[in-house]
């Protein structure tokens, strides 16, 4: 048993988050009104207490696309004040010619590790963030992700499984970037033909050497902690991937929804069991230190 687990977090502040304020609109994880308030480090802190969690990488919560400097300040303000989190992740609008300078100015802060802009698109309107499907292969976008080398940033992507060949080839294009693909690629079919499409995309990825993967989020589509389904999914992204490519992610507050940290962090131990020794500390520790770089 591997005592030390690196989860991945966001604590937020309900009046930065425009998703949060205002009508409440609907989301792919369902009603969201236990969550509809700020989730301070405290909160954060005392959910993990039981779980031996060692460490943390915050990852942006879409505040306001103007403040993308100070959310990280501020991330970065709370773990001066608490020691937690240990990594941040933070957002750049990778559509503009400019980003490169919010990259420079989000540098200067310690944690600082990578950027996320969430790029999947659905069908289902509901289930979209980006305006188009392919907003992945927009060209400026491109140049971007290839500046977050500069900074020794990693991307972490979001798509689902009909965008996985245009992120490969983003991947291809730009080998100087690790891209952390967020929560096993979207899995949001799990009927045979959703399935056999997700698991082409998530060749496709696997193929590319700079792609890891987060084991995250896995009860967004069904909203329920479900121990089968987590080890179907991550038994063929590891058969894919390899352990040295994998991580642990908590994606809390969302599970919070329907879970506790600690039986979050518990069915994981369970499923991850079935693994060597070896590869259980990669998915819980190594990966996510060699990815993400976490300060002491």
């Amino acid at each position: 048993m591997i005592e030390i687990v690196d989860g991945h977090h966001h604590i937020w502040r309900r009046a930065d988050l425009p998703w949060l304020n205002g009508p409440m609109v609907p989301r792919i994880f369902g009603p969201y009104e236990p969550i509809r308030r700020d989730y301070p480090i405290e909160e954060f802190l005392a959910d993990l207490a039981p779980a031996g969690v060692a460490a943390s990488v915050y990852v942006q919560t879409n505040w306001a696309k103007e403040r993308a400097v100070d959310e990280v300040a501020w991330v970065e303000e709370t773990a001066e004040r608490t020691g937690w989190p240990h990594a941040i992740v933070g957002y750049v609008d990778l559509t503009r010619d400019d980003a490169v300078e919010t990259m420079r100015a989000q540098a200067r802060f310690p944690r600082m590790r990578g950027v996320r802009m969430q790029l999947h698109w659905h069908d289902k309107p509901q289930y979209r963030f980006a305006p188009s499907a392919d907003q992945i292969s927009d060209p400026t976008v491109g140049r971007n992700v290839a500046r977050l080398a500069d900074f020794g940033f990693t991307f972490d992507l979001q798509v689902f499984a009909p965008q996985m060949a245009a992120a490969a080839a983003l991947a291809a294009r730009t080998p100087a970037v690790t891209f952390v693909l967020q929560h096993c690629g979207m899995p949001e079919d799990w009927t045979p033909r959703g399935r056999a499409a997700w698991r082409d995309g998530m060749a496709r990825l696997a193929e590319r050497p700079n792609v890891a993967v987060k084991l995250s989020a896995l009860g967004t589509f069904v909203h329920r902690l479900d121990e089968a389904l987590i080890a179907e999914i991550v038994g063929e992204t590891h058969a894919l991937f390899g352990a040295d490519r994998c991580l642990f992610g908590s994606n809390f507050p969302i599970e919070k929804l329907w879970t506790s940290y600690t039986a979050l962090v518990a069915t994981y131990r369970r499923v991850l069991a079935a693994y060597p020794v070896y590869d259980q500390r990669q998915m819980l520790r190594d990966t996510a230190i060699r990815v993400y770089r976490p300060s002491a």
